[in-house]
């Protein structure tokens, strides 16, 4: 043991979780139900900040399924009426696998992929056992056509009451089988014995004090929260992005790890970052509205910089494919600010959770004219441009429909109206969803970048989630990673909810291996 541990206080569990999100609480129920004893879960923050990023999230899981007939099981929120009137296809393993490779260019991690995709299922249903309350997402996964719900992008599942119900029902779960957890309870090292971790130095109230355990599993999330780290490995202007969950995701535990040499691994340089209300808190979320800031309605509408200029195809693919990198794309904007706008057949069709004027500053206006000048007094710079961008998107939108009568509008899908025809068409085509924007009233609301969480993080073993070495290319003995942490899946960009399920996939994996080290069986499977 170390000096530095010597005279300390010393507990012993079998295991200690660092962090208490989605992963960290899987992790410790995992570890719990494969046999540990003593199951320590401690995380940094104060309870009033449990659950991490997790508690901002809209509590979605990407997962396989056969088809409705697989999900209603897990559901409370669907009559047997209700059901008839659901359209939904089947999401297959190649579905996911192929939107994941898609959408990263292809350089999600093989094997950490295949394990998500082909566990996913399984793993859902198993957070349905441990107390998960799943709901069907009529709300962000699918719009009302001709009195039928049509689901679409491959997500169906949100967790009652979004990110706050995932923890509670998480922290709920873990009382009842008896996890402990230790909030304002920050670790500050990572105690190792030659090339083994046998525990952590927590701080405690009253000073320092060891927590031994056969097993670490490390949860304590990504650098998201901290301005120089983004600015070092995710670039300038990074340290001004708004931050969107907790201010407690510092990389202070990413950078323990890397200390006692663990193997970095994935896109250092990426992050998920989205359309945020330019009128949000930047340093923290709001514990209150929490995910209710972003604003994901752009692909009903456009997107216009400060200078009055497109400068996304808003409609290149289904929203929860392109939400996650547009907000690098709104950063690089003058001001790092942009325009969402509609007309009133655009605005009819916005979710009010995000959209409600109790939620977002909504500037109003009965024709484009009087719109672009109220935007001059909120950070638009020229006003001519913005107009002159309208009028050219809307008479490449009348083109089209002039070329392609028979195309019909449908948000649940790419349904191929765009701003291209015979006659030409912008120079920053609108792909799908290209609807005219025509009809007062208009609306418009001022958004920015928000930073979810970043992609670079430790390498581990798709199989056991142990911790590689950068020394010796093999696990570190008795330390495990999941959640934000383990790096490999996500490239510039990810599928929505997928993050969620990444974090219950290998947190179950790091318990499971835990429990097995614990006991002295070494199993990982």
């Amino acid at each position: 043991m170390h000096a530095v541990e010597l005279g300390m206080s010393i507990e012993k569990f079998d295991v200690v979780v660092v962090g208490s999100g989605n992963a960290g609480f899987s992790a410790a129920v995992s570890a719990k139900e494969s046999g540990a004893s003593k199951v320590l879960l401690v995380e940094k923050a104060p309870v009033e900040w449990a659950g991490g990023n997790t508690t901002f999230t809209a509590g979605a899981y990407r997962t396989v399924f056969r088809g409705l007939e697989d999900v209603l099981p897990l559901v409370h929120n669907v009559t047997s009426e209700e059901a008839q009137r659901i359209d939904m296809d089947a999401y297959t393993e190649k579905n996911f696998m192929d939107d994941l490779r898609r959408v990263t260019n292809n350089r999600a991690h093989p094997e950490m992929a295949q394990a998500l995709v082909r566990e996913s299922n399984e793993t859902t249903k198993w957070l349905a056992k441990n107390g998960i309350k799943f709901q069907l997402s009529f709300n962000r996964q699918a719009y009302k056509i001709r009195e039928r719900w049509k689901f679409w992008g491959g997500m169906v599942l949100a967790v009652v009451d979004g990110g706050k119900g995932l923890t509670q029902q998480h922290q709920a779960n873990a009382a009842r089988i008896g996890v402990e957890v230790r909030y304002d309870s920050p670790v500050t090292k990572i105690s190792m014995d030659g090339d083994t971790a046998i525990g952590v130095i927590v701080q405690g109230k009253d000073g320092p004090y060891m927590i031994q355990a056969s097993a670490v599993i490390l949860c304590a999330g990504g650098f998201e929260a901290n301005p120089s780290m983004r600015a070092q490995y995710l670039g300038p202007g990074w340290d001004l992005a708004y931050v969107r969950g907790t201010p407690h995701n510092t990389g202070s535990v990413l950078k323990l790890a890397m200390d006692i040499g663990a193997q970095t691994a994935g896109n250092w340089s990426g992050c998920h970052s989205t359309c945020w209300d330019a009128n949000a808190p930047w340093e923290a979320g709001d514990q209150i509205l929490t995910n209710q800031f972003t604003k994901s309605g752009y692909p009903l509408g456009v997107m216009l910089n400060a200078e009055g200029r497109r400068f996304v195809d808003e409609g290149l693919d289904m929203r929860n494919y392109t939400y996650a990198k547009f907000g690098r794309e709104i950063l690089k904007q003058p001001g790092s600010v942009a325009f969402q706008v509609w007309d009133a057949d655009g605005v009819s069709w916005l979710r009010e959770e995000e959209y409600a004027s109790d939620v977002v500053e909504r500037i109003s206006a009965g024709s484009l004219e009087e719109l672009a000048d109220k935007l001059a007094s909120k950070g638009m710079q020229n006003s001519q441009a913005f107009k002159q961008t309208l009028d050219e998107y809307n008479t490449a939108v009348a083109r089209h429909r002039e070329e392609n009568a028979g195309l019909v509008f449908d948000p649940s899908k790419k349904d191929g109206l765009s701003t291209r025809s015979d006659k030409g068409g912008l120079v920053l085509d609108k792909t799908n969803w290209a609807i005219p924007i025509v009809k007062s009233p208009f609306l418009a609301v001022k958004v920015t970048c928000g930073i979810t969480f970043t992609f670079g993080g430790l390498k581990i073993d798709p199989v056991s989630a142990a911790v590689m070495s950068e020394q010796t290319g093999q696990s570190i003995p008795g330390l495990y990673c999941a959640g934000e942490m383990a790096s490999g899946l996500f490239y510039e960009n990810y599928p929505g909810g997928s993050g969620l399920t990444s974090g219950a996939v290998f947190g179950r994996k790091a318990g499971r291996a835990a429990a097995s080290r614990a006991s002295g069986t070494n199993k990982t499977n």
